[in-house]
């Protein structure tokens, strides 16, 4: 047996592993799901290319949350039944999805200007179910192994990979330019200019929104299994274990709670990894998602797209990766986050330097900065599997921060972005 990590491999029962793989999944696929069908939506909604914008706020509002879900733990400690939240935001989410199949396209007048209120209403109901998932799967992971960390990290990442691939069988992103002419009444003179022309989808925008709401549904039903069927309750760390010649009953207690079985990590390295996932979450969900198009549109619209197919699918095999080779040592991760932080400053370089970076019309360019995204990727997905599967090991409270500091991170990467694009106008 592996005594840091409380199981070996050959312990880990698979059929749960793939369950838990189905309830990550539910974590963020509402939000990514939205993001993959914008080039469906803009067409179609009066915000026009406007919308991400729009959807980028709503999304850090929904930060109230986990917020929220902060603060009840802090009130409650003890007496607050995850279960049950973690039903509510599922549902939240289920009902949100089965609406948005209706009303995506609904319009309300505001101030004189027609906006898609019932999306963004919707909208905010699932970035809230999304990002308070952070802070609630996170700490329920604490029933299972520490080698169970993974498998909700692998779900996640499928999260944004299968409704890419969803979207990509939808249709999304097929344009063809068009030369149209427009004639000036007082000269009688034609001009010509390049339209872009959306083609129709494969099935509908309703069509994609009752898949995501299947996921939900799916994510739910999982979560169900994981808590209450017997094969899967096997594998909660709730049963007593032999160490030596001495039995522990854990309870969902901490591991290291166990003479003799692991040792606790002190505060300052409790505070390292924080600061890491931090980093991490800044960089990946804040500033660099929000740059991405100018650091890879200037090396043609094919390496974009393969930027973002190849990250979506090496993020839960970098995922398995470290369920197969997991890394416990503060040094090494702190090594690969530093290698992704300084790939992230070359991205960023070449974001400010857009339309025309370095080697934009250089054939070694395009698998540059390819490489760059997926490697960088790579790296931080790693380093944060890697933390949390050791977080898990402290017990719920330290995975309930490693949730919070997170969506902080996140957040601040996004202020930090924004800033950057339209305030400083730096890219």
């Amino acid at each position: 047996m592996d005594r840091r990590n409380g199981c070996s491999k050959s312990e880990v029962n698979f059929v749960v592993y793939f369950i838990v793989v189905l309830f990550g999944i539910g974590s963020w696929v509402a939000v990514n799901g939205m993001w993959v069908e914008l080039p469906i939506l803009v067409p179609n909604l009066p915000e026009g290319w406007k919308l991400p914008s729009y959807l980028t706020v709503i999304i850090q509002l929904a930060n109230v949350g986990p917020l929220l879900v902060i603060v009840s733990y802090l009130c409650c400690k003890d007496k607050l039944n995850e279960k049950a939240m973690i039903y509510i935001i599922l549902i939240i989410g289920t009902v949100a999805c089965v609406l948005l199949a209706f009303f995506w396209k609904e319009t309300s007048d505001v101030f004189g200007e027609d906006h898609s209120v019932a999306l963004f209403v919707l909208d905010f109901f699932l970035s809230v179910v999304d990002c308070t998932s952070s802070v609630l799967f996170l700490p329920f992971m604490a029933l299972f192994h520490v080698k169970y960390m993974t498998a909700l990290y692998i779900g996640e990442g499928l999260s944004g990979l299968l409704p890419s691939l969803v979207a990509l069988g939808q249709g999304v992103g097929k344009v063809t330019c068009q030369n149209v002419s427009v004639t000036n009444q007082t000269t009688n003179i034609s001009n010509y200019h390049i339209k872009p022309v959306y083609q129709n989808p494969s099935f509908p925008v309703e069509y994609f929104c009752f898949f995501l709401c299947g996921m939900m549904l799916v994510c739910g039903l999982a979560f169900t299994l994981l808590n209450y069927l017997p094969y899967c309750k096997k594998e909660h760390i709730s049963r007593k274990i032999t160490t030596g010649n001495e039995m522990y009953e854990l309870k969902g207690k901490d591991e290291s709670q166990m003479k003799g079985h692991s040792k606790s990590i002190g505060p300052a390295t409790m505070a390292l990894y924080l600061s890491l996932i931090a980093v991490i979450n800044s960089l990946t969900n804040g500033v660099l998602s929000g740059i991405q198009s100018y650091s890879c549109i200037p090396y043609g619209n094919d390496a974009y797209h393969l930027t973002v197919t190849i990250s979506k699918i090496a993020n839960p095999v970098v995922c398995f990766l470290a369920f197969l080779l997991p890394v416990s040592s503060a040094i090494a991760i702190t090594i690969f986050v530093t290698m992704g932080t300084g790939i992230s400053a070359y991205i960023i370089l070449m974001a400010s330097q857009s339309p025309t970076p370095w080697m934009y019309d250089e054939p070694a360019g395009p698998p540059l900065m390819i490489s760059a995204w997926v490697i960088m990727g790579s790296l931080m997905t790693f380093s944060k599997v890697s933390i949390a599967s050791i977080l898990r090991q402290e017990g719920k409270a330290a995975l309930l921060w490693c949730g919070v500091v997170t969506q902080l991170g996140s957040l601040i990467g996004a202020i930090l972005s924004y800033i950057l694009v339209n305030v400083m106008t730096f890219i």
